[in-house]
């Protein structure tokens, strides 16, 4: 529960600051976390399907199916192959020697909760300056969402919406356009056509 009047809306990561973050946190040691955070921008999943997912479902295969948590739609997942050569380096560094274990688990051995990884989240946030304002596992899931939009053409803006909100399950794209900032965005632009 959040403090009244707050604004508790997750902000999303920039894609570059993304990346960079995920080869810090390798460099650093911390495969966990990289691993988690390359997952989270890669996949586009809620936190609750992200805590699911064991290693042997990220590698090898190109596609994986997930049941969301959320919705209990079925759900094919595409993954690219960079995304898997760092998964399969951070597998290794970890030195996990059952690929059918998840793969955040804490140094007790179990799933890390939600709150924890949105307490590490915000820890990474701040030790390595990434400049997010509101920090959570939310943000992985916009970052994924806004580097889809950002990457398509100007022409094909609207059609990316439209996929976006299939991916997200919106009903709308009005919905997928507010989720991932845009609507406030573009208001915040308009104020820069006034002259004096």
């Amino acid at each position: 529960m959040s403090a009244r009047n707050s604004h508790t809306t997750a902000d999303y990561i920039e894609w570059d600051k993304c990346i960079n973050c995920i080869h810090r946190l390798f460099k650093d040691g911390d495969y966990r976390m990289s691993a988690y955070i390359a997952c989270g921008i890669f996949m586009g999943l809620r936190v609750s399907d992200l805590r699911q997912l064991r290693w042997n479902q990220l590698m090898g295969e190109q596609t994986i199916e997930v049941i969301e948590k959320k919705t209990k739609k079925r759900r094919i997942i595409k993954l690219n192959s960079d995304f898997q050569k760092h998964i399969k380096d951070c597998y290794q560094a970890l030195k996990v020697e059952n690929p059918n274990e998840h793969c955040f688990l804490s140094q007790k051995k179990t799933v890390f909760s939600t709150q924890r990884l949105n307490i590490k989240l915000k820890e990474i946030n701040k030790k390595y300056r990434l400049g997010v304002k509101n920090m959570s596992n939310h943000s992985l899931r916009k970052a994924f969402g806004r580097r889809i939009f950002d990457m398509a053409s100007d022409t094909q803006k609207e059609m990316c919406l439209v996929k976006l909100s299939q991916v997200f399950g919106h009903s709308d794209i009005s919905i997928s356009r507010r989720y991932l900032g845009l609507q406030t965005q573009e208001i915040l632009e308009a104020y820069d056509l006034l002259t004096f």
